[in-house]
């Protein structure tokens, strides 16, 4: 699919995100519930919920969700602090948040944490950052978190460019004390500030550049703090990985792609490669809102098990929910208006 496709109207990013939020709404609970916890896989699932609670946290500040979601833009002694209130109006919202906070809840769940030793003390961190509204202070999310932090996770020793910008984010998510670098630093020491014009694009990862921006940005919440060169350095990356993205097919990665351009300030409606990445998606989109596979190469085939969909669709369907709610979010003050956004070319219109 090229790159020149015409830009799908709001109307149709709309329909997309509703129903990718849809379906993670109507399906998500399966995570935590018996027969999820027979037939996933252990750090899979781990994974699986802690972006779930990623997108719980997002969903909820961009539409500005009252309640248990409603604090979940705060730091961790802000959101623990806030008692529970009325359950978000959006049922999807809602049962996105009912499965977050049983998990959180659940005194069993911090051991799956440390299942896979190579993950543990960083999905500690994770856990204990991403902790919704209304928990007990004392709580066993609490708990995990304190093992998580203990020694060096937060000082900069032997840590990849990568894993050192993560567990920032985390850990001032967390609201606990570190010694790591400041954003400036990490990114100019990461693979996207390195990757000079001689080198051949492949040579970048694109969910290494799409989370280096994420967590620069707060996913779109906050100004990725970039001067006028590095931000055209950025643009210019994410937007030729978008067009290779868009060009094999790669849903998922299309996905964190548009996440992506928005977050640099560029609207992914308007340019020559977002507008191709959201027509893609939509037309990749099933009925029921899920994206059956990572890319149109690994579709899941229409005689496949129930489980063996969800795990195929998921990690696809969630990005693109997370990528179009905050992609949609109104402007703070003026109801259904999406947030300005600057573009560099002319208006066109988990649980594998």
């Amino acid at each position: 699919m090229g790159t020149r496709s015409a830009a799908p109207d709001l109307a149709a990013v709309e329909s997309l995100s509703v129903g990718a939020r849809r379906w993670i709404g109507r399906h998500c609970g399966f995570l935590d519930e018996p027969a999820g916890r027979t037939e996933l896989p252990v750090t899979p699932r781990v994974k699986a919920l802690l972006q779930l609670a990623l997108l719980y946290r997002c969903w909820a500040r961009a539409t500005g969700a009252a309640g248990a979601a409603g604090a979940a833009g705060a730091t961790w002694a802000d959101r623990t602090a806030e008692p529970v209130r009325t359950r978000p109006p959006d049922p999807d919202l809602a049962a996105v948040a009912a499965t977050v906070e049983q998990v959180w809840r659940s005194p069993d769940h911090p051991q799956l944490l440390t299942v896979e030793p190579r993950y543990a003390r960083q999905f500690q961190l994770m856990y204990g950052a991403l902790a919704p509204a209304g928990l007990d202070p004392d709580g066993p999310h609490r708990a995990a978190l304190a093992e998580g932090v203990a020694g060096d996770l937060l000082t900069p020793r032997r840590k990849s460019p990568f894993l050192h910008l993560e567990t920032r984010y985390y850990a001032e998510l967390a609201d606990v004390k570190h010694q790591l670098l400041d954003y400036p630093e990490l990114y100019r020491i990461s693979r996207l500030a390195a990757h000079t014009d001689g080198q051949p694009l492949d040579e970048l990862d694109v969910c290494n550049v799409t989370h280096t921006v994420f967590h620069l940005a707060d996913f779109g919440f906050r100004d990725p703090g970039l001067g006028a060169a590095d931000l055209a350095h950025a643009r210019d990356r994410v937007e030729r990985l978008t067009e290779e993205s868009v060009r094999r097919g790669e849903w998922d990665l299309t996905g964190k792609l548009v996440l992506a351009q928005h977050c640099l300030g560029l609207d992914p409606l308007t340019t020559p490669s977002g507008a191709a990445a959201l027509r893609l998606l939509a037309e990749a989109q099933s009925p029921e809102g899920a994206f059956p596979g990572r890319s149109a190469t690994d579709r899941v085939p229409d005689d496949a098990t129930a489980v063996h969909f969800f795990r195929k669709s998921y990690q696809s369907t969630l990005v693109v929910a997370l990528a179009t709610v905050i992609l949609l979010r109104p402007r703070a003050g003026t109801p259904g208006e999406r947030p300005p956004t600057t573009s560099a070319t002319p208006a066109l219109g988990g649980a594998r």
